[in-house]
This record gives C-alpha cells, structure tokens and sequence, in this order.
C-alpha cells in the first residue's frame, strides 16, 4: 500500500490495523561510468514496495537525496548536508508520528546515510518527548540496509568475488538494470580501480577515485543477477519488518 497513491480516509483505515510505515531512502550520486544517479534510491524503493507487498505494509514516498557531500566533485550529485538530513527525517517522523504511525522501518540503500539516520533518530526521540504527542513513547525506528542483508552479501561474494568493492557495486548496478532494463548503461572501464582509501572531502575523494567506483566491477552485473538480488532482500528485510513491528 503505498501512501502516496491513498486518500487519508484509507490511510486512517490501515492504522487501525497496523501502525508501521516503511520509509526507502537512498541518494542521488555518482555511481562510476556507468551506473545511475538515482542507483540508491532506485534500490531502496523497489526493494521496499516489495516488502510492502509481502506484508501489506505501508510504504511513504522515496527520500531521494540523502548525505553524499563526498561524491559532489562529480556532475550530477544532490546532496544534503547531515544537518538537513537529520531535520528532513525528524520532520517525516514527526508528522506520520501525530497521524498515528509508532513503528518506523528505514530500509535504506546508500552506506552514506547511516550515521545520520541514526543521528537522526535520537534528535526525533527527543522531540517527540518535548512535545508530548500521544504514544511518543511507543515510537520506534530502524534502519535496515538491503546491501548488508546476509543472503545478498552471501550471493555478492559468489557471483562477484572481490570484484563487489563498495562503490557502484554490480549488485546494486545489478537491481537497478532489472528495474530499468531500458535504462542499461555501457562505457569502457579501466581494468584498475582504486580501493581501500578513506573517505574524506569530495576533492579528495574524486581524486583518489578518479572514476567513482571504489573496487568495483560494475561490468559483471546483469539484469538476472539484480532479480536474484531483489528476491533475497524482498525475502529477508521483510522477515525483518515483520519482527519489528510485532515486538514490544
């Protein structure tokens, strides 16, 4: 059931059946030359109607941009500051909290996130106790990254080995190109790619990644890995959902 397709008479009638909400978030970055801007969020949104399906849970509209500073040195990146991100999230969770939500399921695709998501929730925490809305004690959030469900890394190392890498991976270059087989990109890739350095500003970050991936092969994916991918995650993160919202 996805919430920007209901009327607020139908979302009334959910949430006297189940007051959990599964929110995709993901980025709007660079993915290597020849994966999608959109790869994070395209992820997590697919992904996430699924688990939806499998448990007739509702889903909110994709946070598309998230907290990717280090990849702007390359065209096409929109990011949020953590700052913003964190006001971003405490504003979703505040007003679906006054509506009647208490269990909140991040499923998330894009590593970048994490420590502010987390960050975020404590702020939200707080706040929803300064203003003292029903039930804000009953509110619960948590992230869950589809790219660390166990089956999918499982599945990553086989098909893919140390090729995998970290950045415009071919298991999410592989999701995307089965949800958009239309939108499959080709270009030449440099057999050498960089790996293992940390992450700091964008500048540097572009160049000790001068191509955007970070040891990976995106040229291994394929649009029957990126269903097999889909299929796991659907599987596992909806076991996931499920266990969050029937526990105390």
């Amino acid at each position: 059931m996805l919430l920007h397709l209901s009327t607020w008479p139908e979302v009334e009638s959910y949430l006297q059946q189940s007051q959990g909400i599964i929110i995709p978030i993901g980025s709007t970055e660079q993915h290597g030359p020849t994966g999608l801007i959109g790869t994070d969020a395209i992820c997590a949104e697919a992904i996430s109607h699924g688990v939806g399906e499998a448990t007739s849970a509702m889903v909110a509209p994709t946070i598309n941009v998230g907290m990717a500073l280090h990849h702007t040195a390359f065209t096409g990146t929109i990011s949020l500051r953590p700052s913003t991100l964190i006001l971003v999230i405490k504003d979703y969770i505040t007003c679906l909290a006054k509506a009647g939500f208490t269990k909140f399921y991040f499923i998330n695709g894009h590593g970048g996130n994490i420590a502010t998501l987390k960050a975020a929730f404590s702020e939200t925490y707080a706040h929803l106790e300064d203003l003292k809305i029903e039930n804000y004690q009953k509110v619960q959030c948590q992230i869950a990254n589809w790219f660390m469900c166990g089956s999918v890394y499982k599945l990553a190392k086989e098909l893919y080995g140390d090729q995998e890498g970290s950045h415009a991976t071919p298991s999410e270059v592989a999701v995307t190109q089965y949800v958009y087989p239309q939108a499959i990109k080709k270009a030449p890739l440099s057999p050498e790619v960089a790996g293992g350095h940390k992450i700091y500003g964008a500048v540097d970050f572009r160049s000790r990644y001068p191509d955007g991936r970070m040891g990976s092969n995106p040229d291994l994916a394929t649009p029957e890995h990126g269903k097999q991918f889909y299929d796991l995650a659907v599987e596992e993160l909806s076991k996931g959902y499920l266990e969050f919202v029937n526990q105390e």
